[in-house]
């Protein structure tokens, strides 16, 4: 089943993500290598696809597991979640309608 994780940073958080950014992406190509990898980015904290200084404020990530168990279990190793990133992580079940 598909699972959404949606992550919230901690205020000024840029510097973090910059140091774990390696490490987190390294986890997101695993999963995409695997197939089971739907979409992952950061939400910009400007309009503007680079914010520059501003930053993050936070990140969502679509992809298959097998439980909400599981899901939950791979959002908590995430780097950004042991380098301080992130404030809150929700992870929900998900079901794609569209496209």
């Amino acid at each position: 089943m598909l699972y959404a994780i949606f992550s919230e940073d901690v205020p000024e958080s840029l510097p973090l993500r910059l140091q774990a950014r390696p490490a987190h992406l390294e986890r997101l190509q695993g999963l995409r290598a695997e197939g089971r990898l739907v979409l992952a980015g950061p939400h910009p904290a400007l309009d503007t696809e680079d914010p520059g200084p501003a930053g993050f404020t936070g990140s969502l990530v679509v992809a298959e597991f097998p439980s909400l168990e599981a899901a939950r279990a791979w959002a908590d190793a995430d780097p950004y979640v042991s380098a301080g990133v992130y404030e809150r992580v929700t992870v929900k079940p998900f079901r794609s309608v569209l496209p």
